[in-house]
């Protein structure tokens, strides 16, 4: 079986040594997740730009994308990271659960972004007339529909690492549902 071990700084290029020294600046450890895409040349600086874009979503908002979106492709360590995230943000645990299964009774916007976020990673693109129906009469106005498309899309890479390479999560793991 192949193993997916996660670089120390040392085993990285100049560059992204520099990006793991701004990490360990920012958030006192670098996340394995992080240090995987160092493996590759650009990509781990690649990803940090395109996860830290300027968005017509709340960080909040940006957080629900998260949470459903690594819980329908089961990557036990983004849901477990975003968990955290969420936490920071604001949400309580149950609330953060409830995210997670799909809905958000404690407030009719997010309700309508989960379940609109819920469908377009279930369908591939294709989400249900009902869910953008509902994500519209939210508020939501088509720049956020790009926006949540980029976020799920972030996730979706993320997610997809994770889950070939199977490393070691390093935050507080989720409760699984």
């Amino acid at each position: 079986m192949t193993r997916f071990n996660v670089p120390a700084r040392g085993d990285v290029s100049e560059n992204n040594q520099a990006i793991f020294d701004n990490l360990n600046k920012g958030l006192g450890f670098v996340p394995n997740l992080y240090a995987y895409f160092a493996k590759n040349e650009t990509a781990l600086g690649d990803y940090l730009t395109l996860q830290n874009r300027k968005s017509t979503l709340k960080t909040k908002e940006r957080e629900v994308i998260n949470l459903i979106t690594s819980q329908i492709n089961g990557c036990r360590y983004c849901q477990s990271a975003h968990t955290a995230l969420g936490k920071m943000n604001g949400f309580t645990d149950d609330q953060i659960i409830e995210l997670r299964k799909g809905s958000a009774s404690f407030d009719t916007k997010l309700d309508a972004l989960v379940k609109f976020t819920a469908s377009i990673v279930e369908n591939k693109g294709r989400a249900t007339q009902e869910s953008k129906e509902a994500f519209f009469d939210a508020g939501y106005t088509e720049a956020n529909l790009i926006d949540v498309v980029m976020v799920a899309g972030d996730k979706i890479i993320s997610n997809y690492i994770h889950n070939l390479a199977d490393f070691k999560i390093d935050f507080p793991l989720a409760q699984e549902l």
